[in-house]
């Protein structure tokens, strides 16, 4: 492929946006009646108006054409196909597989890999409808009453997100927490008021190795056995997503209790592989697969709907748009509905870890922007925290605004006025408020500037009827889906992740010099072994 910034599209983009970089959404709207319900598609249940978006219907023919020159749909392909599309680790990237239909055909190296999905899928639901039935006992004979999922990275936040957002679907006499961070305080404040005799525990880890999942795992075997007292309750507390059978038998997990998954499916795609156990026991196995199909939904819509239709194409587009001719460097993603409250951390992974590269697929330096930097949390509530910049600051900072028509509590008129809130942010960050009108309303003229909203501030709006399963899957899979549009436009390799490594690698060697009994000979550089030495006087 020749270099992206070669090609004719990006090249005609450019040229583009210095046409239309100084048009206000404003004059786009007046010219164009019919503006808010052309510049709008669905798919998979979901809603996408993006007609208040910076955009001319040259613009999105532009980027289509970009698109296509970068063989956006070509990759699609093959990443469905199950060709290894991650080229730096020799790997296919098939986590649409976890979703496919028990009938489907997805082969790698040249073996269908959907039977093995399924069969996984049916000792999960095993599994699960056990804990839920109250016919796993624990150790002393009781049920299980707690559920604690240990992991990091793409087996802690795809979970956790899952759970809090369909939390009405959850089985509530069944306690569910997440621990991640190696910061002592979180396994200790999530375990604090749990009974270990009706408490069960979720390690998730392919290797079985990763230390912040493992370091936790062995302080919670180590709280377990303080009060159980006897190495057998280990196999009735403990259950491993893994794929490393030694070391969970190692660690006291009976291998019949361990669930594996691929080396095809990326950490930060895997929610809906066995790293998702947890969300299935508190939600039961039927709207687990309703997520599932969701997934699917989405994956089908994104692989045949044409491309000015697609809504990952779409978006992905959009973001390029944003991103790499006008400079902007972040996205907000804004879910009004408190259920979603950690999608946007769940997104800073997916899009951060994908799209945070600087080298080609060839191993060329870009010299273009890649992945955004993704941040967000639930309206109400960021209204009176950060707008305030995205309204009035000097940053262009495109905006993804997510409701629902329907709540799964209807309190009035708290829903009408949680979506009153979403319209009306949109607009006003579309339209803004010009020094004319401000003077027209009786303010003074020294203090009119300060009132005035610039407006012409880009949106997309998803909607979409009620936070179900198969909705939030859906959601989850445009995102991703989203993402994949534009490393493909990028040209970089959206599944690997060797950025998360050196700091690993640095943090073994300095561990060992922080616990040592003698002071250590430090070769680190000058502020690193003043931090190490300080910690170690003081600690």
């Amino acid at each position: 492929m020749s270099r992206l910034t070669d090609l004719p599209a990006w090249q005609a983009l450019e040229d583009h946006y210095y046409e239309v970089q100084g048009l206000h959404l404003r004059d786009l709207f007046a010219a164009d009646p019919q503006r808010g319900e052309r510049l709008s598609a669905e798919g998979a249940g979901l809603y996408l108006d993006y007609s208040k978006h910076r955009v001319t219907d040259e613009t999105l023919r532009r980027l289509l054409a970009l698109a296509d020159e970068a063989g956006v749909a070509r990759k699609r392909d093959a990443m469905f196909a199950g060709e290894k599309i991650n080229v730096t680790e020799g790997r296919a990237v098939l986590h649409t597989a976890l979703r496919a239909p028990r009938d489907a055909v997805i082969e790698v190296d040249g073996k269908n890999v959907v039977p093995d999905v399924h069969e996984v899928l049916e000792r999960m639901s095993d599994f699960a409808e056990r804990v839920r039935g109250g016919e796993w006992l624990g150790f002393t004979g009781q049920p299980i009453k707690n559920i604690v999922n240990i992991g990091i990275g793409g087996s802690d936040l795809g979970p956790v997100m899952a759970y809090e957002a369909l939390r009405p679907y959850a089985q509530r006499d069944l306690t569910v927490r997440f621990v991640s961070n190696i910061d002592g305080t979180d396994l200790t404040e999530k375990v604090r008021d749990l009974d270990p005799a009706q408490t069960l525990f979720i390690v998730s880890s392919k290797t079985f190795t990763t230390q912040e999942t493992m370091t936790n795992a062995h302080s919670a075997r180590a709280w377990l056995l303080s009060s159980l007292k006897d190495e057998a309750a280990i196999a009735r507390h403990f259950v491993a997503v893994s794929t490393n059978a030694e070391a969970v038998q190692k660690f006291g997990i009976d291998t019949a209790n361990m669930f594996g998954f691929w080396d095809w499916v990326g950490g930060r795609y895997s929610m809906d592989s066995a790293i998702g156990l947890s969300v299935m026991v508190a939600v039961g196995t039927e709207h687990f697969r309703e997520l599932l199909a969701g997934f699917h939904d989405m994956d089908e819509h994104f692989r045949t709907a044409p491309a000015g239709e697609n809504l990952p194409m779409l978006m992905g587009l959009l973001g390029i748009w944003y991103n790499n001719f006008f400079g902007a460097e972040t996205l907000a993603v804004l879910p009004y509905d408190q259920s979603l409250a950690y999608f946007p951390a769940y997104l800073q992974q997916l899009d951060m870890e994908s799209n945070g590269k600087h080298v080609t697929l060839g191993g060329a330096e870009v010299d273009y922007q890649t992945g955004p930097v993704v941040w967000g949390q639930p309206g109400t509530n960021g209204q009176h925290a950060f707008y305030q910049l995205i309204h009035q600051g000097t940053k262009l900072i495109p905006c993804d605004f997510i409701g629902f028509c329907r709540s799964h509590h209807p309190l009035p008129p708290h829903h009408d006025l949680l979506m009153a809130n979403v319209f009306a942010q949109t607009e006003a960050l579309a339209f803004g408020k010009t020094l004319e009108q401000v003077l027209e309303g009786g303010v003074a003229p020294d203090i009119a500037p300060h009132r005035v909203f610039e407006g012409n501030r880009p949106t997309s709006t998803l909607l979409a009827d009620q936070l179900t399963p198969r909705i939030l899957g859906a959601l989850i899979a445009l995102y991703e889906h989203k993402v994949f549009v534009q490393g493909a436009v990028w040209d970089i390799n959206s599944f690997d992740q060797w950025g998360v490594e050196l700091g690993k690698v640095l943090a073994g060697k300095i561990a060992p010099e922080l616990q040592a009994e003698a002071e250590p000979e430090l070769t680190h550089d000058s502020s690193t072994n003043a931090l190490i030495r300080r910690y170690r006087a003081r600690r």
